[in-house]
């Protein structure tokens, strides 16, 4: 049994208090990390992490950081990579731990330096992020002055990751629970800022997903939602027959008029867009920490504005709401 012990002595100050037993009830229920065939190589690889104290955390920065290459010694930073690379692959960053670079697939700090200086200040609020992957924007949300982050993401490896930088970085109120969105209970209604980046498009229902990121907000909260969009006038939406950039999970790509549209269908306000930026070959890519297939290979050889299957290249918008 994982243990989140820290997060509800936590949530009992906040006002996440009223929802601890449910929350409680469904990690145990849904989080049964022994049933995972790859579950206790990750731990080993989290009991190789040696214990350091860094002189320094940087988590308002481009790669996440604590120590510096010249608190530890060679052999000890051979080791913080050795056991680094075991949690491989590592899609979302970039960290530094004590020298030591994870050059992750996404350039997760492009994006948010896109967001942030369109939405209300996060210092002192409550934050959830849905589809954490390794938790790096909640570190960031953090640096920014947040009172607490939570995130979640079903991904155990992704835990880990978490785990891994926690454990050089410190304890922080910055959590990340490996759930769903699904698992959360309904109608929370408690925090103050709800990120969902990079959901939407893989929801089989966008408007229940939108509902449930209302529902999880207080009455004035803002949403900062970011997705893949389509050029195009209100009421059009692309719907990938079969895969879209080889991704088997692609449900709905609307244009930024029809995503607006949703938007204020089931009751957001003060909807606006803030950003829309094509995604490119720099800020996704395959690197020795994800040394697998990424984007180039998504996209058609001949013509890199089009994805292998015909349909136009990833184009991403965000989009600001308050309830």
């Amino acid at each position: 049994m994982m243990d989140f012990s820290d997060f509800f002595r936590h949530c009992s100050d906040t006002p996440l208090a009223p929802w601890i037993t449910p929350l409680r009830q469904n990690l145990q229920h849904y989080v049964v990390p022994d049933r995972h065939g790859d579950y206790a190589r990750w731990q080993a690889a989290l009991d190789q992490l040696p214990d350091l104290t860094p002189s320094s955390v940087a988590l308002n920065q481009a790669a996440v950081s604590a120590g510096a290459a010249g608190e530890c010694d060679a052999q000890t930073r051979q080791q913080i990579e050795q056991a680094l690379m075991g949690l491989h692959p590592w899609r979302k960053g970039p960290f530094d731990m004590f020298g030591v670079h994870i050059d992750t697939e996404w350039h997760s700090d492009w994006k948010w330096d896109r967001v942030i200086p369109h939405i209300q200040p996060l210092k002192n609020r409550t934050i959830l992020d849905i589809g954490c992957g390794s938790g790096y924007h909640l570190w960031r949300m953090r640096g920014e002055g947040a009172a607490m982050t939570v995130g979640v993401d079903p991904s155990l490896l992704f835990n880990m990751q978490f785990k891994a930088i926690e454990h050089f970085i410190g304890k922080h109120p910055v959590f990340h629970l490996p759930i769903g969105i699904e698992q959360l209970p309904k109608a929370m209604r408690c925090f103050d800022t709800v990120f969902s980046m990079g959901v939407l498009y893989h929801r089989r229902s966008p408007f229940d997903h939108l509902i449930e990121l209302r529902d999880l907000l207080r009455p004035g909260g803002e949403l900062v939602l970011e997705t893949l969009v389509i050029d195009g006038d209100a009421g059009q939406t692309l719907v990938p027959d079969g895969r879209y950039a080889r991704m088997g999970n692609v449900w709905f790509i609307p244009s930024v008029p029809t995503l607006i549209q949703w938007m204020h269908k089931v009751r957001f306000k003060q909807v606006r867009c803030v950003d829309v930026s094509a995604t490119t070959t720099k800020e996704q890519r395959s690197t020795r920490w994800m040394n697998f297939q990424s984007l180039a290979d998504f996209l058609d050889p001949d013509d890199p504005t089009k994805t292998r299957e015909g349909y136009p290249g990833p184009l991403r918008a965000t989009i600001v709401a308050e309830v």
